[in-house]
């Protein structure tokens, strides 16, 4: 049986390699794309989703955006990261599907409520969609099978020392969101750049003879140079948001340990932090399914794989 999804994301090239995956693999059903502001405003980030789905002609899937701005705080952007449009480097093709003149929520609502079995929320963006999602649908929580979400970190940040940036910029909203009682599988830093690609993957992805693989050649071409600064001592590229999908379809490619989480909202120094309670220190029931592993080679492979669909 396919497993029904919806992704909330903020394209962004990790975001947009995660999409190219999902919409390939035949186990998944994507039952709706929403955006969040985030890697970029929210207008940019809409229309890279619409371009996205263009390019893999999969524009009978419902899409709209969502939140402007985070709950309670001032929208931040990484163009730094992922450039002015949020997703420069190669053409893409004008949209040729319409966003739902509805919101992102509303749109989530409506795909959980006519759903015939759960849902599994993809998250790879700030968690602000989900959250209004929980507030403004409490009667439709059961319909969540999961949050598998791409954000957080056990050990480091990469917006501050302590917060990634997708928690960071909505801190609150990823505290309601863990908060929930729903079950969660994180992905955060310490297990993403482990997912790294190189310049032999990029190479081999380059030389899979389609037009979306040379775009996700492309994309990766353009992400590479932020993360070849020697601050990130990184020998590559971190995939972060494609490991959402990878685990979704091939689970034993991770490591995961059941653990608490916690989110900071207060902090001076630590607003943002993933706090995780690795040694049961705290005497809360583990809530999230933390992926501390991954086998880069598998994941890399599962990649190609992906992208030779599109032949």
């Amino acid at each position: 049986m396919r497993e029904p999804i919806i992704i909330d994301c903020d394209p962004g090239h990790d975001d947009a390699i995660a999409l190219v995956m999902a919409c390939a693999l035949p186990q998944l059903d994507i039952k709706a794309v929403t955006t969040s502001a985030g890697n970029q405003t929210p207008d940019k980030t809409l229309y890279n989703a619409r371009r996205i789905l263009t390019l893999l002609q999969q524009t009978h899937i419902p899409i709209a955006g969502g939140a402007h701005k985070p709950l309670t705080r001032e929208l931040i952007i990484a163009d730094n990261v992922h450039g002015e449009s949020g997703l420069d480097g190669p053409a893409l093709p004008e949209p040729t599907m319409d966003a739902d003149p509805g919101n992102a929520v509303n749109l989530m609502g409506r795909v959980l409520q006519d759903a015939d079995q759960p849902i599994t929320l993809v998250a790879t963006g700030p968690l602000t969609n989900v959250a209004l999602l929980l507030a403004a649908y409490p009667d439709l929580t059961n319909r969540i099978k999961r949050i598998v979400l791409m954000g957080g970190g056990v050990t480091f940040g990469n917006w501050t020392p302590a917060a990634e940036f997708n928690i960071y910029v909505d801190p609150e909203a990823a505290d309601r969101v863990f908060r929930a009682g729903i079950p969660i599988t994180m992905f955060g830093l310490d297990v993403t750049h482990q997912a790294l690609v190189k310049d032999e993957d990029v190479a081999s992805i380059r030389a899979i003879d389609n037009p979306v693989a040379q775009t996700v050649a492309g994309w990766l071409d353009f992400f590479m140079r932020y993360h070849r600064d020697p601050k990130w001592r990184l020998d590559g590229s971190p995939l972060h948001d494609p490991c959402t999908i990878a685990w979704l379809v091939m689970p034993e490619l991770f490591e995961c340990e059941s653990l608490w989480v916690g989110v900071e909202t207060q902090g001076t120094l630590t607003t943002g932090m993933t706090v995780v309670d690795r040694y049961h220190v705290t005497g809360n029931l583990a809530n999230t399914e933390v992926a501390m592993a991954v086998d880069r080679a598998g994941f890399l492979n599962l990649l190609c794989d992906c992208l030779r669909q599109y032949d």
